[in-house]
């Protein structure tokens, strides 16, 4: 097997670009980049090792390197409904947090949407897996946007 670091860049260009129009950012695919680094290190970090491995075998090569940038076994942090969930991606979006998330409405619904456009690479049953790990009240991200 051949690695075309050209493909994964092409690749990962046009889903930046998707996920960016469906953020309603404009063109401003730094700040969607950020944001989708955030979700899915927050996501890292409320699931297990396990979990996210599996996760990933069914990332795209851009999508894997962006989840497991930074990544360590350190102890997972625990959080329990939306308001900690998005503090935690506030967190690992760091000094553009209040830029990037200027609300708990739009964070939400920034959260909601990549977990949508996320849909096209992962199976239904790794959705079931993920959900069966989350805090009571953050299933609905996943159930309400994926059982569909």
């Amino acid at each position: 097997m051949s690695l075309n670091f050209n493909q994964f860049a092409a690749e990962a260009n046009s889903f930046l670009k998707e996920y960016t129009k469906e953020l309603n950012l404009k063109n401003d695919t730094d700040k969607a980049g950020r944001i989708l680094t955030s979700v899915l290190h927050g996501l890292r970090e409320i699931i297990s090792i396990q979990e996210s491995l599996q996760l990933i075998a069914q990332f795209p090569m851009f999508l894997k390197a962006v989840y497991v940038n930074g990544w360590s076994s350190h102890k997972k942090k625990r959080v329990k409904n939306m308001e900690e969930f998005i503090d935690l991606i506030r967190d690992f979006n760091g000094v553009t947090a209040f830029h990037d998330f200027e609300n708990e409405e739009q964070t939400e619904n920034y959260i909601h949407t990549t977990f949508i456009l996320l849909r096209k690479f992962i199976s239904l049953g790794e959705m079931e897996d993920i959900r069966s790990e989350l805090p009571k009240d953050l299933k609905s991200i996943v159930y309400h946007n994926f059982m569909f």
